[in-house]
């Protein structure tokens, strides 16, 4: 049977409407969602453009498999959606509260830098081997035998002005 016209389509649709919705919810598995899909069937049934169409009811049925796909990946789509943000949003205090925002207030960055004052003092201030050893060691990353060779000491020099430099910093941050 050949449909030239959306009527035709239109009344195929009402005569297998019926076993369309039980192959939605077999599909879906939700009533109420294999209504949701019937409706955008009918839907694009009635907007769809005019042309052959040899099997009607085989069109039919391949519409509304073709919903139930579109479905399922926008599914998909919000699930990821919702898995990333909740990846950057956990620990909630409770279900259903908007998480707190975790950037730093005005007070908190302005401590913040006045540590990184103290600190950059601290050790501006360090003795001068101490210094080098913990510049090298601390902020350069070398290990204590690349820091007693760059230094041409040894490497319990190195240990030792370690020590030292890490006694006056605390001390220094603690005051």
């Amino acid at each position: 049977m050949s449909l030239d016209d959306k009527n035709g389509l239109e009344t195929l649709y009402g005569v297998h409407r019926a076993d369309i919705r039980r192959f939605l919810i077999a599909r879906i598995g939700n009533a109420a969602d294999a209504d949701d899909v019937l409706q955008e069937l009918w839907l694009k049934a009635q907007n769809l453009q005019a042309g052959p169409i040899d099997n009607g009811r085989a069109y039919l049925y391949r519409m509304a498999q073709n919903l139930v796909v579109d479905r399922l990946r926008e599914k998909q789509r919000r699930m990821e959606r919702e898995r990333r943000w909740s990846d950057h949003t956990t620990d909630f205090a409770a279900a259903g509260v908007e998480p707190a925002d975790r950037s730093q207030t005005a007070e908190e960055e302005i401590l913040a830098r006045e540590e990184v004052a103290a600190l950059v003092s601290a050790i501006s201030n360090l003795p001068d081997g101490a210094r080098k050893a913990f510049e090298l060691h601390k902020l350069e990353g070398l290990s204590h035998a690349e820091v007693a060779a760059q230094l041409g000491i040894s490497k319990s020099g190195v240990e030792k002005h370690m020590a030292v430099a890490m006694k006056y910093l605390r001390r220094a941050l603690q005051d």
